[in-house]
């Protein structure tokens, strides 16, 4: 997939996102020195280049009553069952995250369950049961310390 191209406005636009993805279009074009139909115009290039890949409500799944967040790092029986497989645990709906990995193991889940029993169910009833997994290691949450979107400080021009 190919790199897009950010100049110093584009970035400066991602920033305030970043920060806040409910400022109003007018004050980032405010804070950046530009119009308000600019701001608009590089906010929908960013999307349609999928630099921005939506925006969203971020609720906290303790306060929702999911007290165990787990990572599970799943091994497959056979590399070629990973695109089903992958389509069964997206059947999950525990399951937030999956990522494709290296080191022991496949693919790393992050899911989110009410309690201990929940998760067990989880695993064994819906984890375990997929044709192409061999074999789970779990391992669990006690706290997330932190949770940052990426610092595009890094990129450059």
């Amino acid at each position: 997939m190919p790199k897009t191209s950010l100049d110093a406005i584009d970035r400066k636009i991602l920033k305030y996102l970043i920060k806040n993805a409910r400022m109003p279009f007018l004050e980032i074009a405010r804070e950046c020195g530009i119009s308000g139909a600019a701001i608009h115009q590089r906010i929908r290039k960013l999307d349609d280049s999928d630099v921005i890949l939506g925006s969203r409500l971020i609720v906290d799944p303790k306060m929702m009553g999911f007290d165990v967040c787990a990572h599970i790092s799943i091994t497959l029986k056979d590399p070629q069952l990973l695109k089903q497989t992958v389509e069964q645990l997206k059947e999950i709906p525990e399951i937030v995250e999956a990522h494709f990995i290296t080191g022991s193991g496949n693919i790393l889940v992050k899911l989110y369950c009410v309690d201990n029993e929940h998760l067990m169910r989880t695993i064994f009833d819906g984890i375990l049961r997929i044709q192409g997994v061999s074999s789970t290691e779990t391992q669990i949450s006690l706290q997330e310390a932190f949770q940052r979107q990426v610092n595009i400080d890094f990129i450059e021009e």
